[in-house]
């Protein structure tokens, strides 16, 4: 195992440290119990949005913690879910009065612990909704989930529904806006190669060289199935393939691709993928009106992509377009 670490158990508390120090005009970081904050949160009358889960997919989360995104993020240690006890003092340094929002991937413990979380909260006073990210068309079920997975349309959602309390929104508008996302993004995955947890020191898994999974989650979960390596194109239609059979498109669609990177697939493979990606949307029927391509919601070093499409309306359009700047993600400022 090669890594730019010290010591393997060491690696959140260092990794955060440097984050909060690189984007101090942006956060503030709790070292004790571990979440970031926006540097102005809470602001008054605004919807708080809180999310988090397992460290090793940056930029997500704290990546999007600031203007039109998060107020707060929460960093479990590598692919493993923070507590309630960092959830709770997040949820509460985010809450200005009109609520908070918590966007949680379907992981079984991510859904746990921000469950227990939000009860607590409410126990004293906060008004929290949940949005339920599942939007892994690979599986139904696996070893870390009930049900489908929540992948890469979590940076859509959090997007989104951040752009709707930043304009103002009510609290249960914001949930209903992130709801609204998750039900029309579908996303898949592949895996040309594993990653390796810093405290495990080998791969998550095995592939030969000729081999790649299909359907793989973002912490080296088994996908659908593995087969033999073979070209961009053949990839990416078998990515498309589920994608659209499941969010059932119509010709004359609006859509957002976003074609995410795992964290060790240069941006040129991306946009091979994207490519050939949007070629198979037009063939359906539909229209590319936004677009994403780079690593976003990562596995690591792990080598592969995931797909995501999202059917998009005018307001979301709109919430989409709408000024961000976070670490990770800014325009229109």
């Amino acid at each position: 195992m090669k890594k730019l670490i010290n010591d393997p158990r060491a690696v959140v508390d260092e990794s955060v440290e440097g984050f909060g120090l690189a984007h101090a005009d942006l956060v503030r970081v709790n070292p004790d119990p571990m979440f970031i904050t926006r540097k102005e949160a809470p602001e008054p009358g605004k919807v708080g949005l809180v999310s988090g889960g397992g460290s090793g997919h940056e930029p997500l989360h704290a990546g999007y913690v600031g203007l039109g995104m998060l107020t707060a993020a929460v960093p479990g240690a590598v692919f493993t879910s923070p507590t309630p006890d960092q959830i709770i003092p997040a949820t509460l340094a985010a809450n200005s009065g009109a609520g908070v929002v918590h966007i949680v991937k379907n992981y079984t413990g991510d859904v746990l612990n921000f469950e227990t979380a939000a009860e607590m909260a409410q126990a004293e006073g906060v008004e929290v909704r949940t949005v339920l990210v599942n939007d892994d068309v690979a599986v139904e079920d696996s070893l870390y989930t009930a049900g489908r997975r929540g992948v890469g349309g979590t940076v859509l959602v959090e997007k989104i529904a951040g752009a709707a309390a930043e304009r103002g929104d009510g609290l249960d508008a914001v949930a209903a806006i992130g709801q609204r996302v998750n039900d029309n993004v579908r996303t898949m995955g592949v895996a040309l190669s594993a990653c390796t947890v810093p405290h495990a020191g080998v791969p998550s898994f095995d592939l030969a060289e000729d081999e790649i999974e299909i359907g793989i989650g973002i912490h080296g979960e088994p996908g659908r199935h593995r087969i033999p390596m073979e070209n961009a194109d053949g990839i990416t239609d078998r990515l498309l393939e589920p994608i659209l059979a499941d969010l059932k498109l119509a010709a004359g669609d609006k859509v957002l691709l976003f074609v995410n990177g795992m964290g060790g697939t240069p941006q040129s493979e991306l946009y091979i993928v994207y490519r050939r990606a949007r070629a198979i949307l037009a063939d359906a029927g539909a229209t590319v009106e936004r677009s994403l391509v780079g690593n976003y919601i990562t596995a690591l070093e792990m080598q592969g992509c995931s797909v995501s499409v999202l059917r998009l309306d005018e307001e979301m359009t709109a919430l989409w377009d709408a000024p961000v700047h976070t670490a990770a993600l800014r325009w229109g400022v």
